[in-house]
């Protein structure tokens, strides 16, 4: 069995991958709690904890004893102090499950699988109506659904379940509409659904002058893997948010470009052509040197 010693420790390679998972795992937590108020709160219990540690080594009863309680109803403090942390983890996990809408080999094969078909998605109404509203200063919320569709949103809407039209897109958020307020849900080329309520990340590195509609748009792909597009009502700029990251004042054509690349993923960007060419360039110059090579298709 592999092992070596670290001073009078032996360390086995079961120790080195139980490490290197908790670790793994700490930085996970860290990354899904940092920007709130979570992190806060954690570095303080775990302030809370060494003090402990620290009253109880000098032997000071009193102390010891009163942090004790709070040590007592540790566990059970921090279910309830995080408990919107740990809800968005346990959602994430379930997000990289191959279980969803009953079939064990979708999660695993959806890229392959679903290739073909999303090739034929249409976004060009999205984007019409986009423009159109821009020019309006008409806000948007539009939510792409990939690998989930979202029924728990959905549900919170008013369902549609239509084509994808520009017109419709318009009437739904005008400013007059009883449905204007809420996000648009498409799914498999149709609108489910309008009026959706989305959770609102409650992240602080947010700038102040995003709203309502960009922090419910970061909220909601914090925990799906959803693509989101806002329509800003003050300034009329489109902002493009995936995995909770945001593309803001993006011009028609790169709006374009980010539907593309995240909803048909034909993985042909720029940098792929680049490299691609690069590597017949190789195989011609190694043919030249009369080297059989086969190249790549």
């Amino acid at each position: 069995m592999f092992s070596f010693k670290v001073g009078f420790i032996e360390v086995t390679w079961i120790d080195v991958i139980d490490i290197g998972m908790v670790g793994y795992l700490l930085f996970q937590l860290y990354k899904l709690m940092r920007g709130s108020v979570a992190i806060k709160i954690l570095f303080g219990s775990i302030v809370l904890y060494a003090a402990y540690l620290l009253v109880k080594v000098s032997g000071m009863e009193l102390m010891t004893s009163i942090l004790g309680q709070f040590m007592s109803v540790g566990v059970i403090a921090l279910i309830i102090l995080f408990q919107q942390e740990i809800r968005r983890f346990l959602l994430l996990l379930g997000k990289t499950t191959v279980f969803d809408e009953d079939n064990p080999l979708r999660g695993f094969v959806w890229r392959r699988s679903k290739k073909g078909n999303e090739k034929h998605f249409q976004f060009n109404p999205v984007i019409e109506a986009a423009k159109s509203m821009a020019a309006s200063h008409t806000g948007a919320l539009i939510v792409f659904a990939k690998n989930s569709d979202l029924k728990f949103y959905t549900e919170s809407g008013d369902l549609i379940d239509a084509i994808i039209s520009k017109r419709l897109l318009i009437s739904i958020f005008n400013k007059y509409s009883p449905m204007h307020d809420g996000a648009v849900i498409i799914h498999k080329n149709r609108i489910k659904a309008a009026r959706c309520i989305l959770p609102v990340s409650d992240r602080s590195d947010i700038p102040a002058n995003f709203g309502l509609r960009h922090r419910a748009a970061i909220g909601l792909t914090e925990t799906t893997d959803a693509i989101v597009l806002v329509v800003s009502e003050e300034t009329g700029q489109f902002s493009i948010i995936h995995n909770g990251i945001l593309d803001h004042n993006l011009s028609t054509q790169e709006l374009r470009n980010k539907l593309n690349y995240y909803l048909i993923d034909d993985n042909l960007n720029f940098s792929d052509n680049k490299i691609l060419n690069e590597v017949k360039e190789i195989v011609k110059d190694l043919r030249n040197k009369g080297e059989e090579l086969r190249e790549p298709v």
